[in-house]
């Protein structure tokens, strides 16, 4: 199978870790020789619940035998469609209330993008150095690292990057700005949170102008960050939010919301402003509404700033320079880019998966499942200290 994979199946980097999967169940993956590894990357933040979650397989299965996909979305009523969109509603803001469900993250930023110039007329947004948003042309355009860009360009043209938490940045934003779209917590970039009100001063300067607020909730949102939206920790409210990832419990989903009156000018001149055949598939709908269902009623937004805790007491190590990030959304950071690389390929052969991140190479991802218990915490990090001393030994 392995020859296979890399003969027939298109690669994304020169070395993929493959793992050749077995099964996967709760917070382990096994592979062909049933070698057990402990998950601590959930399918990079996609798996909420863990693996093969019984809750959302049978979502899954209730839902295949009733009906799969039907017709290009928004056109007949389907309710895992509509159970979806009214539970991310009840868990948004006041002004949130409308949600398009799309097929992924990078579609949602796309969405989000096309209803700022939409409802604004203006055709200019402005960005955040090392964000990523996305790889498709239009998230790829206000995603802020030249060397992914470069061989793709030219890009959408009309964005301009400013330094996230750089409040002298925010001059850039003007009358020409459509909208202003942030990661709630850089991800790519080293799990960079917002410093000193940073993300209410943006929504202050956006009001001022008449620009959109567009947060990038794909991996900070649905309880990762020990709230159901990341923003909640930050005191701000944007004018659109985007989802993915997490939301459909290792299912392929993303959605962007934003107030009905904003939205429903998709529908108009022209008509079909964003439509999509496959988004809102009522299979994965369904294992998004049970995933949604599972986080809130197992109180696990609370539980990912308690297990946060646990990991910061347990992984203190002479070569973890800080820990960064907030709830189950962490970055270790070691002294360079090869010594986290030699730390995560150590922790491999250990038995635990742990991953990198796009643009700190310093930076090892630790994204477990919400699911994960206080033990599997602890074992993980017995894993990655011993995984340190055999690096640094040898």
């Amino acid at each position: 199978m392995k020859d296979d994979f890399f003969k027939y199946q298109a690669q994304t980097s020169p070395h993929p870790l493959a793992i050749e999967v077995s099964r996967a169940k709760g917070s382990y993956i096994y592979d062909t020789s049933n070698k057990e590894y402990l998950d601590f990357v959930a399918g990079v933040s996609a798996n909420s619940l863990g693996h093969n979650h019984p809750k959302v397989t049978e979502a899954i299965k209730n839902q295949l035998d009733s009906y799969a996909h039907v017709m290009v979305y928004g056109e007949f009523i389907q309710k895992p469609q509509v159970d979806l969109c009214r539970l991310l509603a009840q868990n948004s803001p006041e002004n949130l209330k409308s949600v398009y469900i799309t097929n992924s993250g990078t579609e949602a930023t796309e969405g989000a993008l096309k209803l700022a110039k939409r409802v604004t007329g203006r055709s200019g947004i402005i960005a955040a150095k090392h964000s990523y948003h996305g790889n498709t042309m239009g998230a790829m355009s206000v995603s802020g690292v030249e060397r992914q860009n470069q061989a793709f360009r030219p890009l959408i043209p009309g964005t301009k990057f400013i330094t996230f938490n750089n409040e002298a940045d925010l001059e850039q934003i003007t009358t020409k700005t459509a909208a202003v779209i942030l990661e709630t917590i850089q991800g790519g970039a080293g799990f960079i949170e917002p410093k000193n009100g940073y993300l209410t001063k943006v929504k202050k300067k956006c009001e001022k102008v008449g620009a959109l607020l567009i947060l990038d909730e794909i991996q900070s949102g649905i309880g990762r960050t020990g709230t159901f939206w990341g923003f909640e920790n930050y005191n701000v409210v944007p004018d659109i939010i985007i989802t993915g990832k997490g939301l459909g419990g290792g299912m392929p989903i993303g959605a962007f919301i934003s107030s009905s009156e904003m939205m429903g000018l998709l529908k108009d001149n022209p008509k079909l402003g964003h439509i999509s055949t496959f988004a809102g598939h009522p299979v994965i709908a369904a294992a998004a509404y049970a995933t949604v269902t599972e986080i809130l009623r197992e109180n696990l937004l609370a539980e990912s700033l308690r297990k946060e805790q646990i990991i910061r007491i347990h992984l203190q190590h002479t070569a973890i320079k800080e820990i960064r990030g907030k709830g189950l959304m962490l970055a270790p950071i070691v002294e360079t880019p090869e010594l986290a690389t030699q730390i995560i390929l150590k922790c491999l052969e250990n038995g635990l998966i742990l991953f990198f991140l796009l643009f700190e190479g310093r930076a090892m991802r630790l994204t477990p499942p919400l699911t994960i218990s206080d033990e599997e915490l602890v074992k993980g990090c017995k894993i990655i200290l011993k995984s340190i001393n055999q690096v640094l030994k040898e």
